[in-house]
């Protein structure tokens, strides 16, 4: 293939406060100076060229809405990720992702920060043209014109500290940095180049925990995720002499959160329904690629909404950045 392909990956971790939801997803991609575009955070369908690694970056800041009802509220959560990944095969590739957690309060709360728990991911990719078949190891522009997809599934390792005490000496599961045990995940995606410049994709993924007994006490299962996420992408710029890209994208993404457990009973003011809209820009310059978006929940249905604060869909807004670097 004239162009070489190569690759870009995410992990989001969210978190919230006083709700005791503690969530995440994994997404994966890649994208070429030509050809298929990506999202800015969703998974995309192609897999990373064999042999070849993917080193990468990203922080995800969100800043909540305060209530004085709520005081001292969550001001804001800083979730930075470290990820390596490697294609295997030209089908087939895997990903290891180490993120650092800052949930921070407002004066007189409580903050909490720390490494938490490390993540698995594998991914395997696969077209349609004639039937189903698994990626070959060379396509061409053609080639990258059928659809593809792509089946992804993992989840995190118990290695960050599950029961982190915070600065009053109190467990707080939603401030932890681990779920005690490993959660699981299974994603499906598709993508489709609608023309030369426009690309569509969509992601459908679910999450499931398993519940946990920390040190103090109390038993906490954090409810089911089930995510469906759309992008557009549009290659506006393209300098083929610097190697550069530019793209225009728009992703939409609705996620569906189950109630947390506590005690084997459904937990007050957790869980509920949430579309958020992040319109941002990825560029490509040689093997790298930078994504900067602005994410904001477009429309939401939660469970005891007014008692929920520092959860998703309570955020003013979430700033999303990442950057990755083939090699």
């Amino acid at each position: 293939m004239k162009n070489k392909v190569w690759g870009i990956a995410a992990l989001l971790a969210l978190a919230s406060g006083p709700a005791l939801a503690h969530h995440g997803v994994a997404g994966v991609g890649v994208a070429g100076l030509k050809g298929p575009g990506a999202p800015l955070e969703s998974a995309a369908s192609t897999v990373l060229p064999e042999g070849k690694a993917l080193a990468y970056f990203k922080v995800d800041d969100a800043r909540y809405r305060t209530y004085d009802w709520a005081a001292p509220n969550a001001k804001y959560s800083r979730f930075t990720m470290l990820g390596l990944g490697y294609g295997v095969t030209p089908w087939f590739s895997l990903y290891a992702f180490v993120p650092y957690n800052e949930k921070i309060d407002e004066s007189g709360g409580q903050n909490s920060r720390g490494v938490a728990d490390m993540s698995l991911l594998g991914q395997i990719g696969f077209k349609y043209d004639q039937g189903f078949k698994l990626i070959p190891k060379n396509e061409s522009l053609d080639d990258l014109e059928d659809w593809h997809f792509s089946v992804f599934g993992g989840g995190t390792l118990p290695t960050g500290d599950a029961n982190h005490r915070l600065g009053d000496g109190s467990i707080d599961p939603g401030k932890s940095l681990g779920f005690g045990k490993p959660s699981f995940s299974l994603g499906l995606t598709a993508s489709k180049m609608l023309s030369d410049k426009l690309t569509l994709s969509f992601e459908a993924s679910a999450l499931r925990f398993r519940e946990y007994t920390y040190d103090d006490g109390q038993r906490v299962r954090f409810g089911a995720e089930n995510r469906f996420n759309t992008a557009i992408s549009y290659r506006a710029l393209t300098l083929p002499d610097e190697k550069f890209r530019l793209d225009p994208v728009l992703e939409l993404q609705y996620l569906g959160l189950g109630r947390d457990q506590e005690e084997g009973v459904g937990a007050s003011a957790t869980g509920g329904r949430i579309v958020y809209a992040m319109p941002g820009v990825r560029a490509y310059w040689q093997n790298m690629s930078f994504a900067l978006g602005v994410k904001t929940p477009v429309w939401k249905h939660l469970n005891e909404a007014d008692l929920q604060q520092g959860a998703e869909g309570r955020e003013k807004y979430r700033i999303i950045f990442s950057a990755s670097l083939l090699f």
